[in-house]
C-alpha cells in the first residue's frame, strides 16, 4: 500500500471512509444471501417462486443502472452513493413486513437498485480520487470491500438466523446499511466536471457502440453468464455428485483467493498494463469451468473455486480500471454503468438459460458449455480489445499500451 503513504491526509481520510462504507454495504447485502431463500421458503413459496423472487433483484439492476450512471455524471457521485445506502438500509424491513410473493418480488426489485447505485457511484468516485499513475493499485485495494463483505456477511447472516431469528437478521442488515449511509455523508461532495459536458452527453447506444466500451461489455456479459451459473448451480452440482463437501467452502475458497490476488495485481497493472491481467482473469474463469466439468472430488471442487477466485481477483478490478483509463470524468458514471450492465444482464439470464441446458444435459455438461462461453470471451478480448488484431493481441498480452486510454485524466 505504498501509494497511500504518498497521499495527503484528506485524500487518505476520504478513501478510508469510502472503504468503510463499501465494507458495511457489502456486509449488509451479503448477510441475506444464504438466508433470504430460506425465509421465502418459510413463508410458503415453492422452489420456482423462490427463484423468481431472488432473480427479481436483477430487474432493479438492469432498469436503473444506466439512469443512475447519468445521475452520477450530471449531479454527483455522492448522491448516487447515498441512494444505494438508503435503499440497502430500507429493503430488509420490506422483507419483514410482507409475506406475499408479489410484494416480495417488488421488494427484491427495489433492493436491486441499491447495488446498481452503490457500485456505480463507488467505482466512479474511487477512479476520480485515485491519481492516474497509481489508479490500478488504488482501485484494486478499494475493491477489496466486495470479497471481505461477501466473507463477513453470509457468516453473520447465517449466525443471526440460526440464533435469533429473521427479525434480528433483517434488523442487523438494515443497521449495517444505515451505518454505510452515515459514512457516505462524511465524504465531501466532489465537484462536477463541467467541461465538455454537452459534447459528451452521449446516449446509451452511442456509448455502447463505441469499441472502447462495447468489447468490455460483451466480455462482462459472457463472464456474467458463467458466474451466474456457478452461483446458482454449483451447490446443487456438488450435492448431485455425492462428494462430501460443504458448498459454502467453495465460495469461501473463491473469496480468499480473490482477496489475495487483489493485493498484488493492481500495483502490477500500473506498470504492466491492464490487458495482461484481464486476459489472465478470463482464462481463470474458463479453466475453473473446465475443472468443474471434470470434478469428482472435494479437492477438485476446491481447486476450481480457487482458480475462479483468481479470475475474480483480477478481471473485475482491472476492467474497472481500464474503463477509468478510457473515460473522461464527466462521462465516467455512464461508462461504468453501461459496462457493468453487461455483467448484470449475464447474471440475470444465467439461471433460466443455463438452467434449461442443465435440464437437458445435466449440471456437469452445463459447466462444459460455461467453459466454451468463457473461452469465447477470451478470444473476443484477444482479438478485439484494441483498434486492430495486432494491437489487440499485444495489449491483451501486456506488450503494448491501451490505445483507447486517455492520458493523465
Amino acid at each position: 500500500m505504498k501509494a497511500f503513504n504518498t497521499f495527503d491526509a484528506e485524500l487518505r481520510r476520504n478513501l478510508l471512509i469510502l472503504f468503510t462504507a463499501g465494507l458495511l454495504f457489502w456486509s449488509s447485502l451479503a448477510s441475506l444471501l444464504p438466508t433470504l431463500p430460506l425465509y421465502i421458503q418459510d413463508v410458503g413459496a415453492s422452489k420456482q417462486q423462490i427463484g423468481i423472487v431472488m432473480g427479481s433483484f436483477a430487474i432493479g439492476l438492469l432498469l436503473f443502472r444506466s439512469m443512475l450512471g447519468r445521475l452520477a455524471d450530471e449531479r454527483s457521485r455522492k448522491i448516487v452513493l447515498l441512494i444505494g445506502t438508503i435503499v440497502v438500509a430500507i429493503a430488509p424491513f420490506g422483507y419483514l413486513a410482507f409475506t406475499s410473493i408479489p410484494l416480495l418480488i417488488l421488494v427484491r426489485i427495489f433492493h436491486g437498485i441499491s447495488l446498481a447505485a452503490f457500485t456505480t457511484g463507488y467505482s466512479a468516485l474511487v477512479a476520480d480520487l485515485a491519481p492516474p499513475e497509481s489508479r490500478g493499485e488504488i482501485i484494486s485495494y478499494m475493491s477489496l470491500t466486495s470479497p471481505i463483505g461477501l466473507a463477513i456477511g453470509p457468516a453473520l447472516g447465517g449466525y443471526l438466523e440460526a440464533t435469533s431469528g429473521y427479525a434480528a437478521l433483517f434488523l442487523v442488515s438494515a443497521e449495517l446499511g444505515f451505518a454505510a449511509f452515515l459514512c457516505t455523508l462524511q465524504i465531501p461532495n466532489p465537484p462536477i466536471h463541467k467541461g465538455q459536458v454537452e459534447s459528451n452527453n452521449s446516449k446509451f447506444w452511442q456509448i455502447l457502440g463505441s469499441p472502447r466500451v462495447r468489447v468490455p461489455a460483451v466480455v462482462m456479459l459472457l463472464v456474467g453468464l458463467v458466474i451466474g451459473a456457478v452461483h446458482t448451480f454449483v451447490s446443487l452440482f456438488i450435492k448431485s455428485t455425492g462428494v462430501d463437501l460443504n458448498a459454502g467452502l467453495f465460495f469461501t475458497a473463491a473469496a480468499l483467493s480473490s482477496f489475495i490476488l487483489r493485493l498484488f495485481t493492481g500495483r502490477a497493472s500500473d506498470r504492466l498494463g491492464r490487458g495482461l491481467f484481464i486476459t489472465f482473469g478470463i482464462f481463470c474463469y474458463g479453466l475453473s469451468s473446465l475443472i468443474l466439468w471434470q470434478a469428482n472430488s472435494a479437492i477438485a471442487f476446491l481447486f476450481a473455486a480457487i482458480i475462479e477466485g483468481c479470475g475474480g481477483g483480477t478481471m473485475f478490478s482491472m476492467i474497472t480500471t481500464m474503463m477509468a483509463d478510457r473515460s473522461l470524468p464527466q462521462e465516467r458514471g455512464r461508462i461504468f454503468a453501461i459496462c457493468i450492465a453487461g455483467f448484470d444482464l449475464g447474471i440475470a439470464i444465467a439461471a433460466p438459460l443455463l438452467g434449461s441446458i442443465a435440464e437437458q444435459v445435466g449440471y456437469r455438461n452445463m459447466f462444459g458449455y460455461c467453459a466454451v462461453l468463457t473461452f469465447l470471451a477470451l478470444i473476443i478480448f484477444l482479438t478485439q480489445s484494441s483498434k486492430d488484431l495486432r494491437n489487440s493481441l499485444r495489449f491483451a498480452l501486456g506488450r503494448a499500451p491501451d490505445v483507447y486510454a486517455l492520458k493523465k485524466i
